[in-house]
């Protein structure tokens, strides 16, 4: 097996100041060093040809290295430019995501839950900043899956509940045992960013969520 040396890699792996490093640079300074090798080799032990043929192999592998990663790095910008690009077909439209929260405008909200298996019994609370319990929602039998909801802003008196933020918890049970169930919020994406962590919608009222993070979209 042929060992890169170390003067080959440094030589291969040093960039210019000002420019990034090329495979026409490194390779320039690789016949560099190797004319410097040969014009500084002891006469009475001269490089034989299989040295020659060595270093030239090292110099195709790390060359080839080199390509490889400019390669992946193009792959890389395209493909994150195409999600982008697709992700902001999302802007204006509306998500279901993990929180659980909700906004009553004009006596109108939406909500959702995420039941991972069916359950028997579900029920929704809504509950306002304090705490107050403002209408609870008996649903029934539920098979699993994501399951989109609505208020109408009646409270459990009959009342009028007033436009603002509200909170809701989810409960759900199988046979009297408990069944996990994943509250969701709805909001708007209002723009989309790439950001070092991958790309991002941002939402109106709740803050930025990953693509893998949509539930559902409307």
């Amino acid at each position: 097996m042929t060992t890169i040396s170390n003067d080959l890699l440094t030589t291969m792996n040093t960039r210019k100041s000002g420019s990034g490093s090329t495979a026409a640079d490194a390779q320039d300074r690789f016949m560099t060093l190797l004319i410097t090798q040969m014009k500084s080799q002891d006469p009475l032990n001269p490089m034989d040809n299989a040295q020659v043929t060595s270093q030239l192999a090292q110099l195709s592998t790390v060359t080839g290295i080199d390509k490889l990663n400019s390669t992946m790095e193009s792959m890389i910008s395209n493909v994150q430019s195409s999600q982008t690009y697709q992700a902001s077909n999302m802007i204006g439209r509306y998500v279901l995501t993990k929180g659980d929260s909700l906004t009553l405008t004009e006596s109108k909200s939406y909500l959702g839950i995420n039941l991972p298996v069916g359950a028997d019994k579900v029920t929704v609370t809504i509950k306002d900043s304090a705490g107050n319990q403002m209408r609870q929602l008996t649903l029934g039998k539920q098979e699993a899956g994501v399951l989109p909801l609505s208020w109408d802003g009646y409270k459990d008196d009959g009342s009028k509940a007033a436009d603002g933020n509200y909170k809701f918890e989810v409960t759900a049970t199988t046979a009297n045992t408990s069944v996990t169930a994943t509250p969701l919020s709805y909001d708007q994406v209002m723009s989309v960013s790439n950001s070092s962590s991958g790309i991002k919608l941002n939402l109106g009222k709740l803050d930025s969520i990953g693509i893998d993070d949509v539930v559902e979209v409307f």
